[in-house]
C-alpha cells in the first residue's frame, strides 16, 4: 500500500507538472511584444517555481535503491572537539530537523545523550517520510566546522567534528540470525528532556553486537521492552546491510566507509569564519550562504550527490 501511495503521488505530481507547463507556456506566449515589467518578473517567478519543481521530481526519479522508499535512522556523534562538538552536533541536528519539517517529514528521537557543558554527545533519531531514507544516505559521514568559538575567551577560530550514520528504518522481518552469547545487554536510565521516565526508571537499552562491534541504543519508548525490540530493529537492519555490502562487494553503496570523525575525513566543510561557505567534497557542491543550509537549505547537496551517483551507475552499465 505503500508503494501504491507512491507511485499515485508521483501520477498527481506529474499531472500537475505538465498542467503547470501548459499554462506558463500560454502565459508567455499572450505577454510577447506587450507585457510591462510586472509582468514579466511575474512570469519570471512563476518559471523560476517550475524549475524547482521539476528538478525536485527528477531527484526523486533516481531514488530507485531497495530501501530509498523507507524511513531513516539518523545517528549524530559528536567527534574531536570536547565541547565544540557537542555544540556542532547539536547544529546538525537542529539542521536535520528543520531539512525534515521542511519536507513534512515527522523527527522522532529515540536516543539523546548530552554534553557535559552544552550540546549533545550523541543523538539518535527516526525521520519518517516517504524516500526519506533515500535522501538522507547521502548525508553519512563526517561532518567538519570552522568557526570562532563561543567556548573561547580568546576569540580564536576552531575545528570542529561530528559523524552522521543513516540506516533505513526496515518495515519487513529481517532474516538475520543473532546469537544471544553474541549480545551484551545494558540498561541505563533515559536522559534528555521530556518523557514521563526520564531519570526515573531504567528502561532505556544498549545493545553491543560483540562480532562487529555494533551499537546500538533506544530510550524513547514507553516500556524496556519496548526499547528493546526498536533496538534489536536497529541492530538487524545494520547487520542486514553490511551484509548486503559484503555481498555486493561495494561497501560505499548503502552505508559508506567507515571513517574516524576526524580530520581528513570529512565529507562537508561548513566554514563561518574567515569567509563563509558550506563545500561538499565528493561532489564540490558549494553554497555561500552558510545561515541557509544550517536553517535545513541541503538539498541543492543531496541532489548534487544523488546525480552524481546516477552518472557512476551508467558509467559502470
Amino acid at each position: 500500500m505503500k508503494e501504491l501511495k507512491g507511485l499515485q503521488d508521483s501520477v498527481e505530481q506529474i499531472e500537475k507538472l505538465y498542467a503547470d507547463y501548459e499554462d506558463l507556456s500560454l502565459l508567455i506566449e499572450m505577454s510577447e511584444g506587450e507585457a510591462d515589467e510586472e509582468t514579466l518578473a511575474g512570469i519570471g517567478e512563476e518559471l523560476e517555481q517550475f524549475q524547482d519543481t521539476f528538478e525536485e521530481l527528477r531527484i526523486s526519479t533516481l531514488l530507485t535503491g531497495p530501501y530509498d522508499r523507507d524511513n531513516a535512522i539518523v545517528t549524530l556523534h559528536a567527534g574531536a572537539g570536547g565541547t565544540e562538538s557537542c555544540d556542532w552536533a547539536n547544529m546538525l541536528y537542529r539542521m536535520y530537523t528543520r531539512w525534515a519539517e521542511k519536507k513534512g517529514y515527522s523527527v522522532e528521537v529515540l536516543d539523546y545523550l548530552e554534553g557535559d557543558v552544552a550540546g549533545i554527545k550523541g543523538v539518535t533519531f527516526e525521520v519518517n517520510g516517504e524516500n526519506a531514507y533515500g535522501y538522507l544516505r547521502s548525508e553519512k559521514g563526517v561532518h567538519r566546522l570552522v568557526r570562532i568559538s563561543p567556548f573561547n575567551a580568546a576569540g580564536k577560530r576552531q575545528t570542529s567534528f561530528a559523524s552522521c550514520d543513516v540506516i533505513p528504518d526496515i518495515e519487513e522481518d529481517i532474516d538475520i540470525e543473532i546469537n544471544d552469547d553474541d549480545l551484551k545487554i545494558d540498561t541505563y536510565r533515559s536522559s534528555g528532556a521530556g518523557g514521563q521516565h526520564i531519570n526515573k526508571t531504567s528502561s532505556a537499552v544498549r545493545i553491543t553486537h560483540l562480532p562487529t562491534g555494533i551499537v546500538v541504543q533506544c530510550q524513547n519508548e514507553r516500556s524496556q521492552h519496548m526499547n528493546k525490540d526498536k533496538a534489536m530493529q536497529m541492530l538487524k537492519s545494520k547487520l542486514y546491510l553490511m551484509k548486503q555490502q559484503e555481498q555486493a562487494e561495494k561497501m560505499s553503496d548503502i552505508r559508506g566507509e567507515v571513517k574516524d570523525i576526524n580530520f581528513g575525513s570529512q565529507i562537508r566543510s561548513y566554514v563561518m569564519q574567515p569567509y563563509t561557505l558550506v563545500k561538499d567534497h565528493r561532489t564540490n557542491e558549494e553554497i555561500s550562504n552558510v545561515g541557509s543550509v544550517m536553517d535545513g537549505n541541503i538539498d541543492p547537496f543531496i541532489n548534487a550527490y544523488l546525480s552524481m551517483n546516477a552518472d557512476a551507475q551508467k558509467g559502470r552499465k
